[in-house]
């Protein structure tokens, strides 16, 4: 610190996996251990340890303490009488490495509601600043003879200890040890003339943004989650991924080839250590789904971010704080009806710009598709607007959704792209995806006639539905069905999938 200060250091233990993989086992915290140090004299000036009481294991052994949110507010109380103030940059929170913070606290405070004080969003990682410190040369610990050289690196608190001769806490409480020694570590740093300075920052809001296709984007903070609710919105995402910084404009939902969301995004993290960070939530859940996090690459990130139409860009660079897309609007619909229809009613809101901020999607020919883009000022006017869904636009109602850039983007490109491409012959299904089982097209009436009984049909399907879907639906029985036993049938129409499937198993279900 400059002048003064506090900071404290804070140890976070979960039901699960520990040291670099805290927090990628989705488990639930279980202990917090606060250790302040009054800056100015170096001295601990006060500790608490808290036993936290998880909600979803029913184990009686872990059913000690209290919830996470009455400690959270028990550790601020204290902290407060302390007579220190959380809330001024002059106090920081010092962690073990990063997933204290970002791989545990702040995702399950998402999870389950809880507001952090907003001092738990700036934070001081020890291992960095030990190696500022000693490796980079800022200081050199004091020692009779020459020190060794530091590692670049060190892999656990321990080799931080070793190295500045300091002695490992060996009292009884094992759970407290971990504190304590960061406690040590931080005291020596600063009594060796060594200021912590520079906190890390976790970003609580996803800030918009437009992505040209001629950005240069960096392959390495990108990652790809598949199995995300169709109606998940880029706020949604970037609450999945929560206490991980994502670049601004960083969160792309993909569409299917009827332009429709497809259950995936690209997210794009501010350097590669929160991309990799993200890797390890594999797996991790919304809600009661499970959501697959790979990488990915900055030209994938750039294919469904990447804006090409000054239409796109004049309309996104307004400013808006919420998008919303409308679906299943009369092909004659208007701009003043679209306004009126939000400012209609018990609850109005305004549209940001009037006339201006409503985007019709086109077909080539210049017909209406039903869809439109509208653009509000303010993230209070999200829940408003979306309350409107399904309410009635002369003899239509109206689907809503909130969007984002990236779609935006996506619609208005494939518009262009269809505009400008050559007319051609129209094929009736497209190759199958890469990694996915080939898809055998069979005319209906043969899948559909004889009496086998070692066939199931699945109707009412989503027209973006493709067979690794099916499998997964299936579950456990997808290993009963034979090589290409997955039929696709579709319609006349082109690319139009017919709402159902005929699976042949190689045993009766």
């Amino acid at each position: 610190m400059i002048s003064g200060g506090w900071v404290c250091a804070l140890h976070v233990r979960t039901a699960g996996l520990a040291g670099a993989a805290l927090g990628s086992d989705e488990e639930e915290i279980v202990y917090l251990a606060y250790v302040v140090i009054d800056v100015l004299t170096n001295q601990v000036i006060g500790q608490r340890e808290y036993a936290v009481r998880p909600t979803r294991r029913p184990s009686e052994e872990l059913q000690t303490g209290q919830p996470l949110e009455i400690v959270v507010q028990q550790f601020d109380e204290f902290i407060r009488s302390l007579q220190v103030d959380p809330h001024s940059p002059l106090f920081r929170l010092v962690t073990d490495g990063q997933p204290p913070l970002r791989q545990c606290l702040h995702p399950e405070a998402c999870s389950k509601e809880i507001n952090l004080p907003t001092y738990y969003a700036r934070f001081h990682d020890l291992r960095k600043e030990y190696v500022r410190a000693y490796t980079l040369r800022a200081v050199a610990p004091r020692t009779q003879a020459p020190p060794p050289p530091p590692p670049d690196h060190p892999a656990t608190l321990q080799d931080m200890l070793e190295y500045l001769g300091i002695t490992p806490y060996t009292g009884e409480n094992f759970y407290a040890g971990e504190a304590t020694d960061m406690a040590s570590v931080i005291q020596r740093i600063i009594s060796d003339g060594f200021r912590l300075e520079l906190p890390e920052t976790i970003d609580l809001i996803l800030e918009t943004g437009i992505c040209s296709k001629d950005d240069e984007i960096d392959g390495n903070c990108i990652v790809r989650a598949r199995g995300l609710p169709w109606q998940s919105s880029d706020q949604d995402i970037a609450k999945f991924f929560r206490g991980l910084n994502v670049a601004k404009g960083g969160v792309a939902l993909c569409l299917s080839p009827q332009g429709r969301r497809n259950g995936e995004a690209l997210v794009r993290f501010v350097s590669q250590e929160h991309r990799d960070m993200a890797l390890k939530r594999h797996k991790h859940h919304i809600g009661p789904r499970y959501i697959e996090v790979y990488r990915a690459s900055g030209e994938d990130f750039l294919s469904v971010a990447g804006g090409a139409t000054c239409e796109a860009a004049a309309f996104l660079s307004r400013g808006a704080q919420v998008i919303v897309r409308m679906r299943g609007l009369p092909y004659d619909a208007t701009p003043q009806q679209v306004l009126d229809f939000f400012s209609s009613g018990d609850d109005p809101v305004q549209v940001l710009d009037g006339l201006e901020g409503v985007l019709f999607v086109r077909r080539p020919d210049g017909r209406a598709t039903g869809d439109a883009f509208v653009l509000f000022p303010k993230e209070e006017d999200a829940p408003k607007a979306l309350s409107r869904h399904r309410k009635l636009i002369g003899a239509r109602y109206i689907e809503l959704f909130r969007s984002t850039t990236a779609e935006v983007q996506q619609v208005l490109n494939r518009s262009l792209e269809t505009r400008t491409s050559t007319a051609s012959t129209p094929s009736t299904a497209s190759a199958p995806a890469e990694g996915l089982l080939p898809v055998t097209l069979v005319p209906q009436h043969v899948i559909t006639s004889g009496t086998a009984k070692d066939c199931v049909r699945l109707r009412g399907l989503p027209y973006e539905a493709q067979v690794e879907h099916i499998l997964t639906f299936l579950d456990e029985f997808a290993k009963n069905i034979v090589v290409q036993g997955v039929h696709m049938v579709y319609n006349a129409q082109v690319s139009k999938i017919s709402l159902n499937v005929q699976l042949n198993y190689r045993t009766t279900v």
